[in-house]
């Protein structure tokens, strides 16, 4: 996408929808292969996404068995107004366990609890508990359809933008 005010915008819009959601779906996979997917209350800073994530869950430590996930920050089902095409931004992300006494892992705390108050330090201290920073890789913003992006560059707003023009075709019989 060579227009950068168009690409400026649309990472302002992308920030903006993760601003109005406080909970990401996540998915993680296990030291076996095998997936598991959850959801978490999130926060932003640092280009990042903020979790506090316990190990009873299996999500934690899957994180830490294989860094590699997918979030999903999807429009609620009730604002929605096509269930096939739900506002939503996805990234692939790698994971890294935070220590709560690092300036990190203060700094995302005081943004976990900027959005939900005590609950987030709270939960740190508890042995089962850990903090997550989540860095993204690559994402994909949909805004409906024939309006889908990819995101890259390292950045939740996308450093890169591309609209994905190919779109959906219609089935080919198929012949005998």
């Amino acid at each position: 996408m060579k227009n950068t005010a168009l690409q400026s915008r649309l990472a302002e819009e992308v920030l903006g929808f993760i601003g109005q959601r406080k909970t990401l779906q996540l998915a993680t996979l296990g030291e076996d292969g095998v997936p598991y997917a959850s959801y978490a209350p999130f926060a932003v800073a640092d280009d990042r996404l903020y979790v506090v994530l316990s190990d009873i869950a299996v999500h934690g430590l899957n994180l830490l068995a294989n860094p590699r996930a997918s979030v999903l920050i999807i429009e609620d089902e009730d604002s929605a107004e096509e269930y096939f095409a739900r506002v939503r931004v996805n990234y692939q992300v790698r994971a890294t366990q935070l220590k709560t006494e690092s300036d990190a892992g203060n700094m995302a705390l005081n943004h976990l609890e900027k959005r939900f108050g005590e609950r987030p330090r709270r939960l740190s201290e508890l042995a089962d508990f850990r903090l997550f920073s989540l860095a993204p890789v690559q994402g994909r913003y949909v805004k409906g359809f024939g309006r889908a992006y990819t995101l890259s560059g390292g950045t939740l707003g996308g450093e890169n933008i591309e609209h994905l023009r190919e779109g959906h075709r219609p089935r080919v019989p198929a012949t005998a």
